[in-house]
């Protein structure tokens, strides 16, 4: 397609293809844009158009997936520039540690608990616990890498229930 038909056929159909955007963008100036930006990726692209189909259904595809890469473009641009008092609120809301000891404490309960694991699958999660990677962790025990995210996927299930069989009863204190 030469760029005097690209033109012509941009010009029959401009109408209808701003209707579209207009629709999609509900507003008249994000419609403006958003045509004006699939018209000269149509532009750019218009060697991949094949002659004899439906010029305007080529460039609705055009609008419409422009579209979606500028709203996927925005939410990612809307999330990272959140005001910082958001972060603060979901920090805040977390359970966090008040101090060292309590935190070693904890540690040391959930070593007695893998203590409890049979060692197929204690053994990979300690491993892969202390940093090591699935594939070295598979080659060190002479096994698959599938057999190895298995067995750390059943010890972190079975540690999950135990602590929150823990967590469920009652504290005594004495």
């Amino acid at each position: 397609m030469t760029t005097l038909e690209f033109n012509q056929e941009l010009t029959n159909v401009k109408s209808t293809l701003f209707s579209f955007a207009l629709k999609l963008t509900k507003d008249y100036q994000d419609a403006q844009d958003l045509f004006q930006d699939a018209a000269a990726r149509g532009f750019r692209y218009c060697s991949r158009f094949e002659m004899g189909t439906n010029f305007r259904a080529w460039m609705a595809t055009i609008i419409r997936n422009t579209f979606i890469n500028k709203c996927r473009a925005n939410q990612k641009r809307r999330t990272v520039s959140e005001p910082i008092e958001t972060f603060t609120y979901s920090i805040e809301s977390q359970n966090i540690v008040a101090n060292q000891g309590e935190m070693d404490m904890r540690i040391q309960e959930i070593y007695r608990m893998l203590e409890n694991i049979n060692d197929i699958y204690r053994i990979p999660f300690i491993m892969h616990y202390q940093g090591y990677e699935y594939k070295d962790i598979a080659e060190q025990l002479g096994l698959p890498i599938g057999t190895i995210k298995s067995r750390l996927h059943t010890a972190r299930t079975m540690l999950k229930n135990m602590i929150s069989q823990k967590e469920s009863l009652p504290q005594v204190i004495q």
